[in-house]
C-alpha cells in the first residue's frame, strides 16, 4: 500500500473487533480499504483497558468470532473468563492470520467526515494522516470506547496520582503501600477493587449505586469443557446463524410456581454470569420473576458481607435486577470483609470536592495518594457523535441526535449516505455477545455492497420512513420491558445532558430481521 495514497473505496474507523472483521471482509471482496484508529495497535476497547482485573463477562469460548476455523484451532483460551492481556493477544492473532495491520494507520485519530454530495464521497480529516476521501464510511468506533471523564470540583488541585480505568498506564501502577479512593462501582470497579485491595495500605470506595454482580467461578477451562464445547460446535454456529441463541434455554412462554421459580433464580450464582441472565425467561419483562431474582442475589450479598452496614449499602434496591448491565465479579463482595476496605456511601454523604489530599464528602475528608475514578463510558453514541459526520445538506450527526439517536436497525442513519455503523445504537450490541453482533452487521453490509455493486450504485441510503418505522418498533419492544425503570448507560443517564432513551435494541429475533431485509431485497434502503 502506498504511503501516498489518500483515497480508497472504503474508511474504516476502529480496529478493533468490528473493524479488523470489516476490513477482512471489504478486502475479500475486492475494495481498496484504507482504517485509522487512534489507538498504537489493534484490539479497540482491550487495547485501552488495562486496569487490574480486566477481563470479558462472557465466557471466553463464546468471546470469540464464528467464522474462523483457524482462529478457533490456533488460539486457546486458558481461563473461563479471559483476561485482557489474553483477549488483546487474541485480537493481535487475528491480524496476524490476516495481515490485517498494513490496512490501518495506527496512532491516528479521525477528527472529522463530511460528506461530499457532488462526488458521493465521504472526505476525512485526520490529526496524522491528512485528508481523505472514500465512497464509503464505516464507523467501527465500538460502544464502549469514549471514557466518561470526571469532572469534579477541586479535581485538579489533587497532589497525588491520578487514574482513569479506562485509559490505565500500559505499564501497570502498583498501589503497595498506598491509601487509594476508588469513585464508582460500575464494571470496571467491581473487577478491579479487589486487586487494589490486596496492594494497598487502605481502599475507600465511593459508591452512587449500588450494582448487582454475580460471581464469575472463574478458572481454568477443563479440558472436558473444552471437548464438549468443540463436539457441538457446528450446532452452535448454525443456531447463531439462524439467529438462535446457541444456548440452552426454557422456552419464553415458562409459567413457574413459585417454588420452581425460586430454584431457577439461583443458576444465577453458578458461574455463568450474563449468560445465566439470559437462562431466565422474561427476566426484563416479567416484575415477578425479576423481583424473585433480585431477591436471590441481595440475599447473597447480605450472606457474604460480614458488617450489616456495609451489607446494606452494597444491597441494589429501586430498579430491576439486569436493566443495568449485571457485573461479573471474583470476590469483590468479600473484598469489603478486609479491615482496610471501606465503602462510603455518596447517597449517605455527597462528594463536596477533590481536595490536594484526598476525597471530601458532606461528612468528612478522606485524605488518600492516589485516586482511581472508575466512571464508565460515554456508550454506545459517544465516539460517534465525537466524530460528528455532516451529511446531506449540511446536516451533522450531533444535530441530527439532539434529541436521541436514531437509526436503522442499528447500522445506517438517514441523511448520511454510504454511512454504516457497526452496532449502532438501536441494534443489540451489548445486550447480547458484542462479537455476534459485529459479526451480524458485518455480514449484512457485505450484501448492501454487493446489491450496490451489482446495481452500479453511487449511494445507499435509507429513507426517513424506513428508519422511523425502525425506530417505533425499537421504542415498543423497550416499553415492553424493564429497562426504562433504571438510569443506566443503556439509557445513557450516566452522561450529564445526554438524552434519555433505551440505545440498545431488546426486541427478538434480530437476526431473523436483518437477514428479512435482505431476502426481501433490503426494503427502505435506496440504491442511486
Amino acid at each position: 500500500m502506498s504511503d501516498n495514497r489518500t483515497t480508497a473505496d472504503c474508511i474504516v474507523v476502529g480496529a478493533g473487533f468490528g473493524g479488523m472483521y470489516l476490513v477482512h471482509r471489504l478486502r475479500e471482496a475486492g475494495y481498496s480499504v484504507q482504517g485509522f484508529d487512534a489507538a498504537g495497535d489493534v484490539g479497540g476497547t482491550w487495547y485501552w483497558n488495562r486496569y487490574p482485573g480486566a477481563r470479558c463477562d462472557i465466557p471466553s469460548l463464546l468471546y470469540s468470532y464464528s467464522w474462523s476455523d483457524k482462529l478457533r484451532h490456533n488460539f486457546r483460551w486458558s481461563e473461563k473468563y479471559a483476561t485482557q492481556p489474553e483477549i488483546l493477544e487474541y485480537a493481535q492473532l487475528v491480524a496476524d492470520t490476516y495481515d490485517l495491520r498494513p490496512f490501518f494507520r495506527f496512532s491516528t485519530r479521525v477528527e472529522s467526515a463530511r460528506y461530499d454530495e457532488a462526488n458521493c464521497e465521504w472526505v476525512v480529516e485526520t490529526d496524522a494522516a491528512g485528508t481523505w476521501r472514500g465512497k464509503y464510511l464505516f464507523l467501527a468506533t465500538g460502544c464502549l470506547s469514549v471514557p466518561n471523564e470526571p469532572d469534579f470540583p477541586g479535581q485538579d488541585s489533587f497532589q497525588g496520582d491520578s487514574y482513569q480505568t479506562s485509559t490505565w498506564p500500559h505499564e501497570g501502577v502498583d498501589f503497595s503501600g498506598k491509601r487509594v479512593a476508588v469513585i464508582g462501582t460500575g464494571s470496571s470497579a467491581i473487577q478491579s477493587i479487589p486487586l487494589i485491595a490486596e496492594q494497598a495500605e487502605s481502599v475507600h470506595v465511593f459508591q452512587r449505586t449500588p450494582n448487582f454482580s454475580l460471581p464469575a467461578l472463574n478458572g481454568p477451562i477443563p479440558e472436558e469443557e473444552r471437548q464438549a464445547f468443540e463436539a457441538m460446535y457446528e450446532d452452535y454456529r448454525a443456531a447463531l446463524a439462524a439467529g438462535e441463541p446457541g444456548i440452552e434455554m426454557l422456552p419464553e412462554d415458562w409459567e413457574p410456581s413459585d417454588e420452581e421459580l425460586a430454584e431457577h433464580v439461583k443458576i444465577l450464582w453458578n458461574g455463568g454470569g450474563l449468560v445465566s441472565t439470559v437462562q431466565i425467561p422474561r427476566l426484563t419483562k416479567d416484575e415477578r420473576i425479576n423481583a424473585a431474582a433480585a431477591e436471590f442475589v441481595r440475599e447473597r450479598i447480605q450472606d457474604i458481607v460480614d458488617d450489616p452496614d456495609t451489607a446494606r449499602r452494597l444491597t441494589p434496591h429501586g430498579y430491576p435486577i439486569a436493566t443495568k448491565r449485571a457485573c461479573v465479579d471474583t470476590n469483590y463482595y468479600q473484598t469489603y470483609n478486609l479491615p482496610h476496605v471501606h465503602l462510603v456511601s455518596l447517597q449517605e454523604e455527597p462528594l463536596v470536592e477533590i481536595t490536594p489530599q484526598g476525597v471530601k464528602t458532606e461528612a468528612r475528608e478522606y485524605p488518600v495518594d492516589a485516586i482511581v475514578y472508575a466512571l464508565g463510558f460515554d456508550a454506545m453514541t459517544g465516539a460517534l457523535t465525537r466524530i460528528n459526520p455532516v451529511g446531506r445538506n449540511g446536516l451533522s450527526l450531533q444535530d441530527a441526535w439532539a434529541e436521541g439517536p436514531t437509526s436503522f436497525l442499528g447500522t445506517t442513519v438517514a441523511g448520511f449516505p454510504n454511512l454504516f455503523t457497526i452496532t449502532g445504537p438501536f441494534s443489540p450490541s451489548v445486550i447480547q455477545n458484542v462479537i455476534l453482533s459485529i459479526e451480524q452487521h458485518v455480514d449484512w453490509i457485505m450484501e448492501v455492497l454487493a446489491r450496490a455493486r451489482e446495481a452500479g450504485s453511487a449511494t445507499i441510503e435509507i429513507t426517513r420512513e424506513a428508519q422511523q418505522q425502525w425506530m417505533d418498533h425499537a421504542a415498543d419492544e423497550a416499553n415492553q420491558t424493564l429497562f426504562p425503570q433504571a438510569g443506566s448507560w443503556y439509557m445513557g443517564a450516566n452522561i450529564a445532558g445526554k438524552p434519555r432513551v433505551l440505545m440498545p435494541y431488546v426486541g427478538r429475533e434480530y437476526k431473523q430481521k436483518l437477514d428479512a431485509n435482505i431476502s426481501e431485497g433490503f426494503p427502505g434502503l435506496v440504491f442511486s
